[in-house]
């Protein structure tokens, strides 16, 4: 599970009347047991082997158990991440059932940015957005970036934009203690190794930094059409001064966030950005593309840099790698007027979201979202029963 999953599932399990549903073989959507999914999230869990009896009970009897729920006065039919959101037929059976439907979009980054996906991913994300217009009574975005790039996406298919809340994750990458002062600074960059993450540009400016240049850890996993900057990390060109980690569990993540000079987000495009906010919290500053998305997510703190621009990149770099950096110390100040989102305040507005989808329809539930679109809310909602997939 990624990290929004495993916050709604914590969030569903603490729910009154909250269940889990996932999908079969076949593509159906049936119900999980509650004490299934707390042995999933348990520490040390046989995550494959749990899985494997999830999908027995999922193709005995899950599917009919997952309608009897729809079919509650109230219920609500959510999916979280963007796996089985293309499943038209399944989700229109639920709604069916008296279920209203209400996914998450967390972007359309390969409809945007077609370039930089492969073409089965491009296909899925068409379709799933179409059942997004087509289907959802409601839609829980995470960025007011992603909620304008959607609203035009469908008005472009001729389908209307859901009834939509556009609220921040929140943080819960667990901070490391405090970094005792000494050593070579470093800097870090957390991201899957892909062609959107922008790592080709990132790597030619620590080439223009030259011998003397700080050492640059990369924490994220290889995947697609990152050919170039995979065939210069693999050269050895840049030498020992980039060092590429692949994946790390939170409490590396943490600790080497903590000790470095500054996170590096070199990004193209993101639906919203949670290394920013790992890195403010953790009071660490960060370096990242001008991008609309980050300036919202980062608001004053970080230094925003052109994504095409390597000699401004290597700058800005060798300014903060000084012990005294004039540069780095003001964004430590601006930082000091940062404050994190919060998971509470997302559930918080998640759940009159719902509520309002229950009591009062879906155009109440339009105002009431566009309302406080700007952060998270405060206070509590009572209402539907949610399934979570």
């Amino acid at each position: 599970m990624e990290r929004v999953e495993l916050a709604y599932a914590r969030h569903v399990l603490a729910r009154p009347g909250g269940v889990f549903c996932g999908s079969d073989a076949f593509g159906r959507f049936g119900l999980i047991p509650r004490d299934e999914v707390v042995a999933l999230l348990a520490p040390g869990a046989d995550a494959a082997g749990l899985a494997r009896g999830i999908q027995r009970r999922l193709m005995l009897g899950g599917q009919r158990r997952l309608l009897a729920e729809a079919s509650r006065p109230g219920a609500i039919f959510s999916i979280v991440a963007h796996q089985g959101l293309h499943r038209s037929g399944a989700i229109a059976r639920l709604k069916r059932e008296g279920a209203r439907f209400v996914p998450a979009v967390h972007d359309i980054i390969p409809l945007e940015y077609p370039q930089s996906t492969r073409w089965l991913q491009r296909r899925l994300s068409h379709a799933r957005m179409r059942v997004v217009g087509r289907e959802a009574d409601g839609v829980l975005l995470f960025s007011q970036s992603v909620r304008g790039a959607l609203a035009a996406w469908l008005t472009g298919q001729g389908l209307a934009m859901p009834p939509a809340l556009v609220v921040p994750l929140g943080l819960d990458l667990p901070l490391a203690g405090a970094v005792s002062a000494g050593g070579a600074p470093y800097f870090i960059c957390i991201a899957t190794i892909e062609r959107r993450k922008n790592h080709r540009m990132l790597l030619d400016a620590w080439a223009r930094l030259g011998p003397g240049a700080p050492r640059l850890i990369l924490v994220g996993r290889r995947s697609f059409g990152a050919g170039e900057a995979l065939a210069l990390l693999d050269s050895g060109a840049l030498g020992d001064r980039v060092e590429e980690r692949g994946h790390a569990c939170d409490g590396e993540l943490a600790a080497l966030l903590a000790g470095a000079r500054a996170l590096l987000l070199p990004t193209l495009a993101e639906g919203f950005g949670i290394p920013v906010i790992e890195a403010l919290a953790a009071g660490v500053p960060v370096l990242c593309s001008d991008i609309a998305v980050l300036r919202e997510v980062g608001g004053v703190a970080p230094e925003y840099l052109p994504p095409d621009n390597p000699a401004a990149w290597a700058a800005m770099i060798a300014a903060y790698t000084v012990a005294d950096s004039p540069a780095r110390a003001a964004q430590m100040a601006r930082l000091a007027g940062w404050a994190p989102p919060a998971w509470s305040g997302h559930f918080a507005a998640v759940e009159r979201f719902l509520a309002d989808l229950v009591a009062g329809g879906p155009h109440q539930a339009q105002g009431r979202a566009e309302g406080r679109a700007q952060g998270p809310a405060q206070g509590r909602a009572e209402g539907g029963r949610a399934t979570g997939g």
